[in-house]
């Protein structure tokens, strides 16, 4: 339904394009929308509905004259209703406007801080390369998945192990230690953190869709500079032994305004250092193509493992039409699950961390592992590395 033919001035505030902006000036300057159109040189439904979009912009952010409405919410405020209460005569005495967050407008905020960041992280120094220069077709992919970096476990309730951001900055750089220097040669690597790195994804301790309650260890603004500190000691031990890194940072349920900031940060990051690359895709389905071998990866908060083979082939095609060996990668349940579909493999990923009490109440147990995967241009899948934190902590025991 259009709203009533009034045209104050105000309106030119709430132009988003320049044809709007036109048509409301020639509206403002005739007084009418049949005078404006004929101003322009254009059809009456153009200029009527261009103005209709402007006025209903305008009303959303509480600016409706007409009704009574003279006080537009600050961004990134919407209108989310309004009640008056009027006199005998029919006229307004006292009004209360209710607002919201504008979603869209959040988003946009968000982005324009990220971009306006990466103009000011300091750029990390490039790593000296390796000393001996491998050429064997092969890379080694290293997968974590639901790290859960800033959860709180005691152990007497899960019947697991205890967990805080100490113990798993210790345990991952350790794994890492270690992984990297059982793993065979290889040209280079893909590091996946396949969503989930972090426990919560802002400063409430609910997970963002569900709002589910966390056990959460510390102020969110220490996690997030700890697990900054944590990546890039992890970086610098890939570049020393490969040639090249290529990082992809999967969204997940519990970080998926976490796993944005975080491309974008280690893209800027690293923009001096040519040897790493970052896939700064916004879509939760990654790819990364070697040879003859194709790996594809999803955290699993929005396909499961039995439907996720058609997505990415439709997501991939020309990936897909290109290679002949396909393994899809998948987190999120915790626990180890392989299938061979006639597409691909999918395998789905165990943790490294402990579990928390939601999971252990629930009945939700598995291992704990993460694994490096050897693939061939032309072979695919040659080899794999199993790592377990037992396994870590015994290495390091011995080392001691």
């Amino acid at each position: 339904m259009p709203l009533p033919g009034h045209y104050p001035k105000e309106l030119l505030d709430y132009c988003v394009s320049a044809p709007e902006k036109e048509y409301v000036t020639a509206v403002l300057k005739t007084g009418g929308l049949k005078s404006a159109a004929s101003l322009v040189g254009r059809s009456y439904n153009t200029v009527r509905n261009a103005v209709e979009r402007v006025k209903i912009r305008a009303a959303k952010m509480g600016f409706a004259p007409e009704y009574g409405l003279n006080h537009p919410a600050p961004a990134p405020f919407l209108v989310k209703g309004t009640s008056t209460l009027y006199d005998e005569e029919g006229k307004p005495r006292m009004q209360w406007v209710k607002t919201g967050i504008d979603g869209a407008q959040i988003e946009q905020m968000v982005n324009d801080f990220i971009e306006a960041s990466k103009e000011n992280v300091p750029k990390e120094k490039p790593v000296k390369p390796p000393s001996k220069n491998i050429s064997n077709n092969c890379i080694n992919c290293h997968v974590i998945t639901d790290y859960h970096f800033g959860q709180y476990s005691w152990a007497e309730e899960t019947r697991q192990g205890d967990w805080d951001v100490n113990i798993a900055e210790s345990r991952l750089v350790n794994w890492f230690k270690y992984a990297i220097a059982a793993a065979p040669p290889a040209e280079g690597a893909v590091l996946c953190f396949l969503g989930d790195d972090l426990h919560q994804d802002g400063m409430e301790n609910l997970t963002p869709a569900s709002k589910h309650i966390l056990d959460s260890d510390s102020r969110f603004s220490k996690v997030i500079r700890l697990w900054i500190r944590v990546r890039r000691r992890i970086n610098a031990m890939l570049l020393s032994k490969y040639n090249w890194v290529h990082v992809i940072e999967a969204e997940g349920n519990h970080n998926p305004v976490s796993s944005i900031w975080m491309r974008e940060w280690l893209s800027a990051l690293y923009e001096n250092e040519p040897r790493l690359t970052v896939d700064t895709s916004v879509d939760p389905y990654y790819c990364f193509e070697w040879g003859d071998t194709s790996l594809f990866f999803h955290h699993g908060h929005k396909r499961r493992p039995t439907n996720i083979d058609d997505v990415f082939v439709a997501k991939f095609r020309e990936v897909f039409g290109r290679t002949k060996h396909s393994y899809g990668h998948m987190g999120h349940l915790h626990h180890r699950d392989v299938k061979e579909t006639s597409l691909m493999t999918i395998e789905q990923h165990r943790t490294l961390a402990e579990s928390d009490s939601y999971a252990s109440r629930h009945g939700f147990i598995s291992g704990q592992e993460a694994q490096v995967i050897t693939y061939h241009k032309r072979h695919g899948e040659v080899s794999r590395l199993v790592v377990s934190p037992s396994l870590v902590e015994e290495a390091c025991a011995l080392s001691a």
